[in-house]
């Protein structure tokens, strides 16, 4: 992994290296940590060593309560820059055995919704062919902005394999609807943009229309998971499971997780998913499944509030973590 420097010295000590852009010989001076996921330096070469790559979209465009999501890229990678290496769960520091490189903010087209998103698909696509095998996780935005990723890898997956691509929806709301507030790409729609390519299994879901249900009631490769049944006991991750195909997009809607854990997200919705039980979920889903590639959605920073940065930006450094536990004992 690239370096990273601690200005405050707390335990990793700091290091000697300069960041990009320095002369080697002022590498010592007291630099802030990087801008990018985790504070990593980013070498040259970082994106040619990479296994994991950090996609920011700070799309918003079609939030219906709560605005906000456009902040949501930085916010994480802001607050990543703070999180402690270290991990209990695998007794080391993931990153000493893996190299996670950010790229730059993709500024998608205002011209709307249909062009916006039209726009993603092309430059997801591009980005997928240039990454080969690396982890790619993107940063939204708005939910919106999964479609046309999981379209993209769904028909990479279809022409490498011919096989059918499996969505893990981590999310309050089905996003089932046809269309809404007068666009079929809204973020209330995601989910039903993808169905025809790809098989979708919804977790933690508590906040639907009707509409929806009845679509996933006559849709085969359509499961919901509903959120007061994951209290009971954990037979729901093996139905999750269960419904899963070999090849797996882990989409992550913050407001799947109940809203005093994540408040800061456009629609809360009250009992949803707690951080350990979530975790063991997941640790499940990577180990028994190939998880191709992942988005984490939908916060919306609050000023004054940096808990739900910091929550998500370590189930960012989870997810990588997790995609590569094999490495981690």
């Amino acid at each position: 992994m690239p370096n990273r420097r601690d200005p405050e010295a707390s335990g990793r000590g700091l290091t000697d290296a300069a960041p990009r852009g320095v002369p080697s010989a002022l590498g010592d001076l007291p630099w802030e940590l990087p801008h990018s996921f985790l504070g990593l330096d980013q070498p040259i070469d970082s994106f040619d060593r990479a296994d994991a790559l950090m996609l920011p979209v700070p799309y918003e465009s079609t939030t219906s309560f709560g605005g906000g999501t456009r902040w949501g890229p930085r916010a994480i990678i802001e607050a990543s820059r703070y999180v402690e290496l270290h991990d209990q769960e695998f007794g080391c520091e993931p990153g000493d055995r893996m190299h996670v490189h950010t790229l730059p903010a993709l500024e998608l087209t205002r011209a709307g919704p249909t062009s916006a998103m039209t726009e993603l698909k092309e430059a997801y696509a591009r980005i997928v062919e240039a990454a080969g095998e690396r982890f790619l996780v993107m940063l939204g935005g708005e939910h919106s902005v999964s479609s046309p990723a999981i379209l993209a890898q769904a028909e990479r997956l279809s022409l490498e394999s011919g096989s059918r691509l499996s969505v893990l929806q981590m999310d309050a709301h089905a996003d089932l609807r046809a269309e809404f507030e007068g666009t079929p790409h809204s973020h209330a729609s995601a989910m039903a943009r993808v169905l025809d390519q790809a098989d979708v299994i919804a977790v933690g879901v508590r906040g639907v229309s009707q509409e929806e249900v009845d679509v996933s009631d006559s849709t085969d490769g359509s499961t919901l998971i509903w959120a007061d049944d994951m209290w009971k006991h954990d037979a729901w991750m093996d139905r999750a499971l269960d419904a899963l195909g070999p090849d797996v997009y882990l989409t992550f809607d913050v407001d799947y997780f109940d809203p005093s854990l994540v408040p800061s997200t456009g629609t809360p919705e009250p009992g949803g998913g707690d951080w350990y039980r979530t975790l063991r979920f997941l640790k499940r889903v990577f180990r028994e499944r190939n998880v191709v590639a992942a988005d984490i959605v939908e916060l919306a920073p609050t000023p004054g509030l940096p808990a739900p940065d910091f929550t998500v930006a370590k189930l960012a450094y989870k997810l990588i973590s997790y995609r590569f536990q094999d490495r981690l004992g």
